[in-house]
């Protein structure tokens, strides 16, 4: 199957990426989510980037955005939290047209990108493998894709979408947050920037 009929086959609506509410304001301003590589080469985004991760182990790969379909990694979005938690920021999640993932050079990882056990293909054949019955993290370590999983949801949760460069912030689809708050704010930096998405107040997106 080709990338497209497997969006259309299992009903993937949108590919998420969470990030701090500096990362928003600096893909809103810059006009994409760009890869670690090349947030610290954007002068004006030096002073607001704020990377998820205090350490990245998949050197190689640090050109390309992480991003998951469907739902957040939620085992990395709760490691975020503590790094993070003596900071005053709060959490967002970027939807994505699913179309990107029909773009060039685009890698599906069937697990966390630097775990050994993770394949990485491209196509369709790539995207597939993230929905087979059992994913290997690592060596003796797998998990079994569960009973009643919705067909939209990789198998393992924290399946990745590789994205070379920077993801267009043309394609971003909406914008989740956990509070009214938080969607005052998004809506603010919107407006200041002259651009319009919806912003959908989803707490259950940012827990188990």
């Amino acid at each position: 199957m080709t990338i497209d009929e497997i969006i259309r086959s299992r009903g993937i609506k949108e590919v998420v990426h969470f990030t701090s509410h500096g990362g928003l304001l600096g893909a809103l301003h810059s006009g994409a989510v760009k890869s670690r590589e090349r947030l610290p080469a954007e002068v004006d985004l030096k002073y607001i980037y704020k990377p998820n991760a205090a350490i990245r182990k998949d050197a190689a790969w640090l050109d390309y955005v992480n991003l998951s379909i469907s739902r957040i990694n939620i085992d990395f979005f709760e490691v975020s939290c503590r790094w993070h938690r003596e900071e005053d920021l709060w959490w967002c999640i970027l939807a994505f047209d699913p179309e990107i993932m029909t773009h060039p050079g685009v890698y599906f990882a069937t697990t966390n990108n630097m775990y050994t056990g993770v394949s990485r293909r491209t196509g369709g054949e790539g995207l597939a493998r993230l929905f087979d019955p059992t994913i290997e993290r690592w060596w003796n370590n797998t998990v079994q894709r569960p009973d009643g999983c919705p067909e939209e949801w990789t198998s393992c949760i924290q399946a990745e979408v590789l994205y070379p460069q920077e993801v267009p912030i043309h394609y971003l689809s909406r914008v989740y947050v956990e509070n009214g708050d938080d969607q005052d704010e998004v809506y603010a930096q919107l407006h200041m920037l002259g651009k319009e998405h919806e912003v959908v107040v989803d707490p259950r997106r940012f827990v188990r």
